[in-house]
C-alpha cells in the first residue's frame, strides 16, 4: 500500500514537513517571533486577546484617543454587537490576531490606558464605600456631623443637617423581621441625595489610590 504523501512545501529549494520542527522555525521567522517557544507564542496569544476584551470596557473617546487601526476599531465594533458565545468567541479570536499586528509602542499605550482605566474604577468603588459608611454614619450618630466637617469645611452645613433630618424622619430604622422578610421600604429621596452628595464631594476630593489602599479600607 502506497504511504501517503506528506504535506509540507518548499523554501529555497529545500522540503518543509508541516508539523516539523523547521515548519514551526520558519514560521515563526515570518511572524517575527523566532526563538518564542509554543507555550510562549500562546501566553502572548492569550494576553492579546485578554487586552482586547479590557478594550471593549472604554469610553469612545478613550478608545478613539488611542489611534488604533481602522480594521481593529471595527473588529472591536462588531465583538459588541454579538450576543451569541461561539459567534462572540470567533470574534474575540479576530480581535487577538489583530492586536498581534500592533507595534511595542501602540501596545504599550493601550496597557497606559487600561490601567489608568482599572485606577479610576477602583477610585471609584474605594469612594462609594465610604460614601455609604459616612450616610450611615451620620444617620445613626449626631456626632458624626462634627467629624465629617472637620475632614470636609466647606461642606453645605445647613443643607446636611435638612438632609439628615429629612432621611431620619422618612426612613425609621427597620426592624430585624421587616429586614429579613424583604419588608424594608423603600429609601427615600433624602436618604438617596444624602449618599450623592457626601459620594461628590468625596470624589472631587479624592487622591489616586492604590489596590493595597483599597483593601486596607474594604
Amino acid at each position: 500500500m502506497p504511504r501517503k504523501p506528506t504535506k509540507g512545501y518548499y523554501v529555497k529549494g529545500q522540503f518543509i514537513a508541516e508539523g516539523s520542527e523547521l515548519d514551526e522555525h520558519y514560521k515563526a521567522e515570518l511572524r517575527g517571533t523566532t526563538g518564542q517557544s509554543k507555550t510562549e507564542r500562546k501566553r502572548e496569544s492569550t494576553e492579546l486577546q485578554a487586552l482586547g476584551e479590557a478594550l471593549l470596557k472604554l469610553g469612545a473617546q478613550r478608545l478613539a484617543n488611542l489611534q488604533l487601526p481602522d480594521r481593529l476599531l471595527e473588529a472591536l465594533a462588531e465583538a459588541r454587537r454579538i450576543t451569541a458565545f461561539e459567534g462572540r468567541r470567533r470574534q474575540m479570536q479576530l480581535v487577538g490576531k489583530l492586536m498581534r499586528k500592533l507595534d511595542e509602542e501602540l501596545l504599550a499605550s493601550v496597557r497606559a490606558a487600561l490601567d489608568a482605566d482599572g485606577s479610576a474604577q477602583r477610585q471609584d468603588t474605594l469612594v462609594l464605600h465610604q460614601a455609604e459608611q459616612w450616610r450611615d454614619r451620620l444617620l445613626a450618630d449626631d456626632e458624626a456631623l462634627a467629624e465629617w466637617l472637620q475632614q470636609h469645611p466647606d461642606s453645605d452645613i445647613q443643607h446636611l443637617r435638612a438632609l439628615i433630618r429629612q432621611a431620619r424622619k422618612d426612613n425609621p430604622e427597620e426592624s430585624a423581621t421587616e429586614t429579613s422578610q424583604g419588608q424594608a421600604p423603600r429609601k427615600s429621596r433624602a436618604h438617596r441625595e444624602l449618599f450623592q452628595g457626601l459620594r461628590a464631594q468625596l470624589l472631587a476630593q479624592a487622591a489616586p489610590v492604590s489596590e493595597s489602599e483599597e483593601e486596607a479600607n474594604d
